[in-house]
């Protein structure tokens, strides 16, 4: 078989899809095209996430999916997944290659080119899986050109983490943490720059970036730097632990009309008997002093976290705290998890697993908190003129856009994506922000 064209399919966080846009490049670089969807791709690849059992479960139904619609196609499965549990992806009918994080720079050769690769048998569930802590590569590419991403792509600058928090599987599927050094990322901003008015700085654990470096140079440091030297008309932060919002850091954000008012810092939860048990390094009056400062420093900046309920031996006690605590923060909008119990992490050998009833009651409770902060949050920019930067999307008749603080916002009419655009918020509909040109 000759593989012309091959599809990407990306599943999990913005790593993991700056992962999947760095193997579309190298594949087009050998000379493939990419197709419009799989049913009419030669190889697809699947891009893995672990983080949840659910994760884990949307990938293999993918995978039989692809099989049964495209029975010739070649499916080299990678990411998490696949560098934690290769043997359970191998066995999947229509996998060639299973391929870990460890060797994701190795994936490209492996697809088959030319008349000779015509005659060859192809193989099944063969495994390319090493010592991911041993891994010191940097797989990274700005996100191609498609959805929403045509106009705010993301560019991972940091992987890996050496937090081992006790819920996470992530530290043994990335690696160590390592950083995109400093003059590479000024010429991938600098390019990007050239095509897109915004640019989104991400990285498994991002606060790090610099640690690994000579010198130890810092991210608020980084930021100074793609401020002064490149012409990037807006940067966003993504998430950014909460000791690492540091003052300094926060005062770049603050002070530069080019930084998007906008501060992610997962939480996990409110109870310190629980981060205790988590590994977290900090407490939550260390979470809420940060987030405090953050408000005084940026009024009208969005503030989110990723918050875990049903963690093993939560009692109702610690997720009042937890309630209680996110109450009187500033936030304006939440990520809520339901805990999933990862293989080879050590809260999943432990007891006093929380009831699936109860956690699903927990997980509701804080989404109602976080869609009443979300809505005060809109009404409170009611009346306010904002710069907007127009999404390859619409909305009935509007053009769907986005605010430097993280709010949705309709444009009215039809306007090109890529463009920032000065509306005044008129009022709230819903999820969004209508806005008045």
């Amino acid at each position: 078989m000759t593989a012309e064209k091959f599809y990407v399919q990306n599943f999990g966080c913005r790593a993991t899809q700056a992962d999947g846009a760095a193997i579309e490049s190298a594949l087009r670089a050998r000379g493939l095209t990419r197709a419009d969807n799989r049913a009419a791709a030669d190889v697809v690849v699947v891009n893995t996430c672990t983080v949840t059992a659910s994760a884990e479960e949307d990938a293999r139904q993918l995978i039989r999916r692809t099989h049964r619609e495209n029975p010739a196609a070649q499916i080299l499965v990678t990411g998490c997944y696949a560098q934690r549990a290769p043997g359970e992806l191998a066995v999947l009918p229509g996998v060639s290659w299973v391929v870990g994080n460890s060797h994701q720079l190795q994936l490209p050769d492996l697809v088959p080119i030319g008349p000779a690769a015509r005659e060859a048998v192809p193989f099944h569930g063969q495994i390319l899986v090493g010592d991911i802590l041993a891994h010191t590569a940097f797989l990274s590419a700005p996100l191609p050109d498609s959805g929403q991403h045509h106009t705010r792509p993301n560019l991972k600058i940091q992987e890996g983490c050496h937090n081992h928090c006790s819920f996470c599987v992530i530290p043994s599927v990335r690696g160590p943490s390592r950083s995109a050094p400093a003059e590479r990322v000024l010429d991938e901003v600098r390019a990007l720059a050239a095509r897109y008015r915004e640019v989104v700085l991400t990285g498994i654990n991002l606060g790090r970036w610099g640690r690994d470096l000579p010198g130890r140079p810092r991210l608020a440091g980084l930021l100074r730097r793609l401020l002064a030297e490149t012409d990037v008309a807006r940067l966003r932060l993504s998430s950014v632990e909460p000791l690492d919002w540091t003052d300094e850091l926060l005062e770049v954000v603050a002070t530069s009309s080019r930084m998007a008012r906008h501060i992610h810092a997962p939480l996990q939860s409110g109870s310190d008997r629980i981060l205790r048990r988590m590994y977290r390094r900090y407490r939550a009056r260390h979470y809420a002093d940060r987030l405090r400062r953050a408000r005084r420093s940026i009024p009208a900046a969005a503030i989110g976290a990723d918050v875990l309920v049903g963690f093993p031996g939560e009692t109702d006690a610690d997720f009042e705290a937890t309630l209680r605590l996110i109450e009187e923060l500033p936030f304006t909008y939440l990520h809520v998890f339901t805990y999933s119990a990862r293989p080879g992490t050590p809260a999943a050998d432990w007891g006093e697993q929380v009831p699936a009833a109860v956690k699903k009651e927990r997980n509701q409770l804080l989404r109602e908190v976080a869609a009443r902060k979300g809505a005060a949050f809109r009404q409170a920019l009611v009346g306010q003129r904002l710069a907007v930067l127009t999404l390859q999307e619409s909305h009935g008749a509007s053009t769907v856009a986005l605010s430097d603080n993280y709010v949705r916002v309709l444009v009215p009419g039809r306007v090109p994506a890529n463009q920032f655009v000065e509306v005044e918020a008129a009022r709230v509909e819903g999820d969004f922000l209508a806005g008045r040109l």
